[in-house]
């Protein structure tokens, strides 16, 4: 009666294989999680970076001598 008990308990192949499915399927929705973290720290990167940036005053001053026009 033990070693029938003992048999029970042990997964089934296919239960084994849901189990190997499932850990497949974790490891890929943990990448798509790390990865998609990466992209929205470099776009925060990107949008400060962009915010912080001074303008120059005179670069569209500078940038319609060149075209020949003038400033209104």
């Amino acid at each position: 009666m033990t070693s029938a008990t003992i048999h029970l308990v042990a997964p089934t192949q296919v239960e084994r294989r849901l189990l190997g499915l499932a850990e497949v399927l974790t490891a890929f929705v943990r990448h798509r999680i790390e990865r998609r973290a990466r992209k929205r720290e470099l776009a925060l990167d990107l949008l400060r970076e962009q915010q912080s940036a001074r303008q120059d005053p005179h670069a569209v001053d500078h940038m319609l001598a060149q075209l020949g026009l003038p400033r209104r």
